[in-house]
């Protein structure tokens, strides 16, 4: 991320989405216009958490930096930073942690 660095604030994570494979299907390859957004992608930061009931303190995330994760279709917001693309989402829009 260079010198611009985005902290995401509470249950927010940051993700840079990954480039899908070519996707091959019956010896066509389909144009990248015709690829959906990859689901796929690895947590660059995340906040401090979601506020407990009480107000007082934070629930720590379950996601960390590094981890492999699979995020809804349409889930978060896409941001730019530099040449750079990435998503925001809550945590709870990641639907699973990929085990290496």
């Amino acid at each position: 991320m260079g010198d611009h660095r985005i902290r995401p604030l509470f249950d927010r994570v940051l993700i840079k989405r990954e480039e899908p494979a070519e996707v091959v299907k019956g010896g066509i390859v389909i144009p990248d216009t015709a690829k959906e957004k990859p689901l796929e992608g690895v947590v660059e930061a995340v906040g401090e958490g979601k506020r407990n009931e009480a107000g007082d303190g934070f629930i720590a995330p379950v996601v960390k930096k590094g981890d492999r994760v699979l995020i809804g279709k349409y889930s978060g917001t896409d941001v730019k930073v530099l040449d750079d693309e990435y998503v925001i989402v809550r945590e709870d829009d990641i639907l699973a942690v990929l085990d290496k």
